[in-house]
């Protein structure tokens, strides 16, 4: 079993910037895919950022350029830093595992394990 708990999230205003973070507990293994999704009220959840196990990045078209994911093995942790932060940007983040693969989908139903969400709003 595993679990994901994200933090960072918070009200900023356009411009500003925000760090989030995701710790894995559990059996997580040393090679998964891990991403930050995105859901904004009555939208799909969207993926935002991914990360393989040997550090090859992709992102969304929408956050390139602005957001950075990055991973420390060593504590189990998953960071989203986001810059140049857009009012479309608001939504609840979620950290997404996929455990034993170097494929990161672009689809949420590909990943096994998500956290309970952290909130991001921005004002314009």
């Amino acid at each position: 079993q595993v679990q994901l708990v994200e933090s960072g999230g918070g009200s900023v205003q356009a411009g500003g910037s925000l760090r989030l973070s995701c710790v894995a507990y559990g059996s997580t293994g040393s090679s998964n895919c891990m991403a930050w999704f995105r859901q904004a009220p009555g939208k799909e959840r969207e993926g935002v950022a991914y990360i393989s196990p040997g550090g090859n990045t992709y992102y969304a078209g929408s956050v390139k350029g602005r957001f950075t994911i990055s991973q420390d093995s060593t504590k189990n942790t998953v960071y989203l830093q986001m810059n140049s932060l857009k009012p479309e940007d608001s939504a609840t983040y979620y950290c997404m595992i996929r455990p034993g693969s170097s494929w990161c989908p672009s689809s949420q139903h590909a990943y096994n394990y998500w956290g309970q969400g952290t909130q991001v709003t921005v004002s314009s």
